[in-house]
């Protein structure tokens, strides 16, 4: 039986889809939820780790607000 995905909240699906890594099903629908987020910043991917440092307002984002990375 699987569990009411919808009726979690988005860190309880995380923390399902961390412990339950096969589930294809809860990592989808968590995925969509991130996605669906307001006031999402979305970056291109990087071509390389060197890219990275094109980017300083997310290096900024991720020392300044950790949290942020759930």
């Amino acid at each position: 039986m699987k569990p009411n995905f919808q009726g979690m909240s988005k860190v309880e699906l995380r923390n399902y889809v961390l412990t339950h890594r096969n589930d294809e099903e809860a990592f989808y629908l968590y995925v969509d939820r991130v996605a669906a987020e307001e006031g999402r910043i979305t970056y291109p991917p990087l071509q390389s780790i060197d890219d990275i440092e094109n980017y300083p307002e997310l290096i900024k984002t991720f020392q300044s607000d950790p949290g942020r990375r759930t």
